[in-house]
């Protein structure tokens, strides 16, 4: 072991008893998150306090939330995994009838009294998370040596994913898609068979949009915006003027123009354009970092766990990896005219209940895995292997 490797293990191992690294990006980015909402939603309601409230409410129940899934062992969520993705799916159905619509889109079961409206399909990561762990962690080597096994996955995904095709939440399509593609991938499953099923599922993406007008008109909105600046384009145009007055260092904190009622959703699904806005180019960047770092350390602690041979907890920390990575790099790329306009939140920094509760569900289950692999060092032979396979002498 080199000298640099060494130190990296006395400080991530000896002197803290978790990933303080992990936790450093995730109090940064909810930090920023709670600051931003409250800059971002001044003016939308007679109250200015009333958004920074509640975030402040969200974020006390997300690290209720952390705490509890830290003091979970990992082998409930596996030994109940089935069952956790088996309740999320009559949630969606559930939904589907019975939901909320907001902007033609039915997402949201609306709870009694004070409580915020529940978006399903946030919670539908967790235990889709959960299924695919336990999955891979059982046929680890079926997913290597068996390239077909890799279809059973897929097809259960279908199920989810075309629940939020009938919703529509085509942007929940996608990050459920690129969960269980990503955590395949980590298993070692044939990546051949995957490039296929990505292009299958790419042309069944382009096909969607084609079919249904107001995702074609969005797409083609995205590709010149301008074109239809107040109609179609409205919304890309504001958040690109967003991006144009911050520069490089921004406007100031609570300077932003754009969010007076010009950008849709500031203090949501377009919080990216005012962070540009009001803290410029830098701002911007040192946001983009902390996401890295997040990512980083989380794909991190899955092969850490998957080294020492906890499978299910290694799967769950690529799986929140991949939904954390492709659910930033989504709303990121939609505010600065990336991508077409989905309406995807930013993880820990958008304002909304369901979201910041499940991510704060899914830091305690990565802070979990960190805790049972610094536990547990090594746990061989796995309990997870195939039958159908001999054990290693």
């Amino acid at each position: 072991m080199s000298r640099l490797q060494r130190m990296h293990q006395a400080v991530t191992t000896r002197n803290f008893p978790c990933d303080i690294w992990l936790i450093v990006a995730a109090v940064s980015l909810a930090g920023i998150g709670w600051v931003m909402v409250s800059s971002a939603s001044i003016g939308l309601l007679d109250n200015s306090f009333y958004y920074f409230r509640q975030h402040g409410i969200f974020l006390l129940l997300a690290v209720l939330a952390c705490v509890f899934m830290m003091s979970m062992p990992l082998e409930v969520w596996r030994q109940n995994a089935a069952l956790i993705l088996l309740v999320s799916i009559v949630l969606l159905v559930v939904v589907l009838l019975f939901g909320q619509e907001i902007n033609g889109s039915k997402r949201w079961i609306a709870l009694p009294g004070p409580l915020p409206n529940l978006q399903v399909s946030e919670l539908g990561k967790i235990g889709l998370i959960f299924y695919m762990a336990m999955f891979m962690s059982r046929f680890a080597y079926d997913l290597r040596l068996r390239a077909f096994t890799l279809w059973r996955p897929i097809a259960v995904l279908a199920l989810p994913a075309g629940l939020l095709f009938l919703a529509p939440d085509f942007g929940g399509m996608v990050v459920y898609t690129t969960c269980v593609i990503g955590m395949l991938m980590m298993s070692g499953a044939s990546l051949v068979l995957l490039i296929g099923s990505g292009g299958v599922l790419a042309f069944g993406a382009v096909m969607m949009v084609a079919l249904e007008p107001y995702r074609l008109a969005r797409w083609t909105s995205f590709l010149d915006p301008w074109a239809d600046q107040f109609a179609t384009g409205y919304q890309l145009t504001q958040a690109l003027i967003a991006f144009g007055r911050g520069h490089v260092t921004g406007t100031g904190l609570g300077n932003s123009v754009q969010k007076l009622h010009y950008l849709p959703e500031a203090h949501t699904d377009f919080i990216f354009a005012v962070i540009a806005e009001e803290l410029g180019m830098l701002g911007a960047i040192v946001v983009i970092l902390l996401f890295t770092l997040f990512i980083g350390r989380a794909m991190w602690i899955g092969r850490k766990a998957e080294v020492a041979g906890h499978l299910f907890g290694a799967y769950v920390s690529y799986g929140v990896g991949f939904v954390i990575a492709s659910q930033a790099f989504i709303n990121m790329a939609v505010s600065s005219g990336l991508l077409p306009t989905k309406g995807l939140t930013l993880p820990l920094i958008s304002y909304g209940g369901s979201s910041l509760l499940v991510i704060g569900m899914m830091i305690g289950l990565l802070l979990r895995v960190d805790a049972e692999t610094r536990h547990r060092p090594r746990r061989a032979p796995t309990p997870y292997k195939s039958r159908r396979e001999p054990r290693l002498s």
